[in-house]
């Protein structure tokens, strides 16, 4: 978000005011920052709305137990989404419909236990929110009484907006998520880029409006124009988190199967692998059974007497 600057002339003899800090200048502004601060408190959505007025770049990643949460939280990533992703890459369904608020619960509760610091946010699953801003807050509600979250995502931008504008009133805070929304992928015929031409574009910059009049504290904007996502970063005061929208979003996401090297067959084409876990752990259960099969494994010094 921009400011336009002001100037004026200064009565003689007035000393001229001092500029205002840049978060380069600010001595504190590193141990404030999302990524790489000093802060060992749990991050709230208060420090998501600080790092967009500063300026700050942000990282967030999905995580679905406990483990791999702590992994994250201890690597210093400040939010960590408990999406319904898991559908795809760890429950094994075709898409992210079949997902269940059992399903959510459980798996945030463990994410949540597995962190320290971490904003953790949970998904409301499909079937969860869209009948009524009631059905909405009972199962947000849900999710923070039991699973210990401290914020939710929905999809959609105009059409969620009452359900947004009801949690936020009960204390829920929430995540909005625009663009491409994967649990309407029956409606969409796919995972197509949304927002090209200058109505669609039009009708997401009102869906990212609408969101953010509603009280949301973030959205994220999926498979869109950079130049689209680049233009809502710049008018909306909230933060954006990209997923396949280009580098000018307040914060990128991605799933973390997918930056991991861990989902497989072709990933998307915004999907940077970091790692390549899946070749790693074949290749170590390859080696595990090579040893029994061979009689390496268990060795003398995995043995008792």
């Amino acid at each position: 978000m921009t400011h336009a600057s002001t100037s004026g002339r200064t009565a003689p003899g007035t000393p001229a005011p001092t500029p205002a800090p840049t978060a380069a200048s600010r001595p504190d502004s590193s141990d404030k920052a999302l990524y790489g601060g000093k802060s060992s408190r749990r991050i709230t959505v208060r420090d998501i709305a600080a790092a967009k007025g500063r300026g700050e770049k942000w990282p967030m990643l999905t995580a679905y137990d406990a483990m791999t949460a702590s992994v994250f939280d201890q690597a210093g990533i400040p939010v960590l989404l408990v999406g319904d992703s898991m559908g795809n890459c760890h429950l094994g369904y075709d898409s992210t419909v079949p997902v269940t608020m059992e399903e959510i619960a459980i798996l945030s509760a463990a994410v949540v236990r597995g962190t320290k610091r971490a904003l953790v946010v949970a998904d409301l699953p499909f079937g969860a929110y869209q009948e009524s801003p009631t059905q909405a807050l009972r199962n947000a509600t849900r999710l923070l009484k039991e699973a210990g979250v401290q914020a939710v995502k929905l999809e959609g931008g105009e059409r969620s907006a009452h359900q947004i504008e009801l949690l936020v009133s009960a204390g829920i805070p929430v995540m909005a998520h625009v663009g491409l929304t994967p649990q309407s992928v029956n409606a969409f015929g796919g995972y197509p880029v949304q927002g090209r031409g200058e109505e669609a574009a039009q009708q997401l910059l009102r869906d990212a409006k609408a969101v953010q009049d509603a009280g949301a504290f973030a959205v994220v904007l999926e498979v869109v124009p950079a130049e689209l996502a680049a233009e809502v970063t710049r008018v909306l005061h909230i933060p954006t988190v990209g997923i396949g929208a280009g580098q000018d979003c307040d914060a990128q996401v991605l799933v973390w199967t997918d930056m991991a090297g861990l989902t497989p067959g072709r990933v998307p084409r915004f999907v940077k692998q970091y790692a390549q876990l899946r070749t790693a752990l074949t290749d170590a259960a390859k080696s595990f059974a090579d040893d029994v099969v061979g009689g390496a494994y268990p060795a003398p010094e995995h043995s008792f007497h």
